[in-house]
């Protein structure tokens, strides 16, 4: 199996829910994109992404262990070798780009640091030398204009994906609620100007996706003074961390703020579409933008063999999707969640109560909550009746 000598490698970054799997699915049904390789991180221990886009002839790898930003980049130098081995073997279809789906918590400091350094591989194959580089020839940012304003005044990262891309889509533009008209949408763009003046500012309805992954020349030195700064940073960083491992130290360092969570619930038996918009619209309500991202498939009673996709972010539940069939073997329901400064374990015991009829004490509920989180959660119980007569 042949393989360019040089293959392009896009980051495609945006906040928790910005609809990055969304765009990429649209962009792997044009021709353009049938010879792509896909890399998906995610931020969590149980994987989902990987099952919300299409395979077909794609080539796609998941990384599931934590933020890639996270990990000094080992693992993505190890996963383009891996794709290249595997292609090079015959093992999967030839490819002549690479697209990274970062986790929506992504900082792509560290990664962009990694591909703008020369990065060549020497794979002996037939006694003749094939030596691919692997080179950054994008970074493709998503705002969301929905939530993405919130999203870049609470959260770093969210910022940061801003500043590094040379192309900003705008997405969920054709949501009545997002834009009330063309001033609206010049707004949104001359603020995002201010975090990045030189990238390009697309609109999700009108972008042309081949455009948008075709390889161009992506120079740091366009980004601005901020960037380099921070890029200068991370090799340093790098620098020590490499150091403090050689000495036998651990690197504990965290890029996301400590109150930043992220848990699954899973259920082996299909569970109410009623019962679960019910959880989630009581979870919704109380946690507000506390709950940063849902995400997941579910396993229906009306429908067992045809799950439905699930996504929310904050306060804003998208039309769930419904498969013809299940996309690997596992039959479960699983769901992510991400959230700033919410307990995991009242969160489950909240989805028992509410699918499972487990008993639930609401004041148990409230106290081990949060208490930032106790004022708004106490008034959306009153549709919860059935069960407050649990409560202590």
């Amino acid at each position: 199996m042949n393989l360019p000598d040089r293959i392009p490698v896009f980051l495609l970054s945006g906040f928790l829910g910005s609809g990055k799997s969304t765009l990429l699915n649209a962009y792997l049904t044009e021709s353009e994109g049938k010879d792509t390789a896909i890399i998906i991180n995610e931020f969590g221990d149980v994987p989902v992404d990987h099952l919300l886009v299409r395979k077909g002839e794609t080539t796609i790898s998941k990384i599931s262990t934590g933020c890639l930003c996270c990990s000094d980049t080992t693992d993505l130098a190890q996963t383009l070798e891996d794709l290249r081995n595997a292609a090079l073997d015959g093992q999967t279809g030839s490819f002549s780009r690479v697209i990274v789906e970062m986790s929506g918590l992504g900082d792509p400091a560290p990664l962009v640091n990694a591909l703008t350094e020369v990065k060549t591989a020497d794979r002996q194959i037939d006694d003749s030398c094939k030596q691919i580089e692997f080179y950054l020839a994008g970074v493709v940012t998503l705002f969301d204009t929905l939530a993405g304003a919130v999203s870049v005044e609470n959260h770093f990262e969210a910022m940061k994906q801003i500043a590094f891309a040379d192309q900003i889509v705008l997405t969920k533009t054709d949501l009545a609620e997002a834009i009330a008209n063309t001033a609206d949408l010049a707004a949104i763009s001359a603020e995002l100007r201010e975090l990045n003046a030189s990238a390009a500012i697309l609109d999700r309805q009108n972008v042309d996706l081949s455009d948008l992954f075709s390889p161009r020349a992506y120079a740091v030195v366009d980004r601005g003074e901020d960037v380099a700064g921070w890029l200068a940073l991370e090799a340093a960083l790098a620098y020590e961390a490499t150091h403090a491992s050689q000495g036998g130290e651990k690197d504990n360092t965290l890029r996301h703020s400590a109150g930043i969570k992220t848990f699954t619930i899973t259920c082996d038996q299909p569970v109410s579409s009623q019962k679960f918009d019910q959880f989630l619209s009581l979870l919704q309500r109380s946690a507000g933008q506390q709950l940063l991202r849902v995400k997941g498939i579910l396993a229906t009673e009306d429908a067992p063999v045809e799950p439905l996709i699930i996504h929310a972010v904050q306060h804003t539940v998208s039309k769930p999707v419904r498969l013809p069939a299940w996309p690997d073997e596992d039959r479960r329901t699983r769901l992510v969640f991400i959230t700033e400064g919410v307990d995991p374990e009242p969160v489950r015991e909240l989805f028992e109560a509410v699918i499972h009829a487990a008993p639930f004490s609401i004041t148990e509920f409230v106290k081990r909550i949060g208490r930032a989180l106790r004022a708004p959660f106490l008034p959306n119980f009153s549709s919860f009746t059935s069960m407050s007569r649990r409560s202590q």
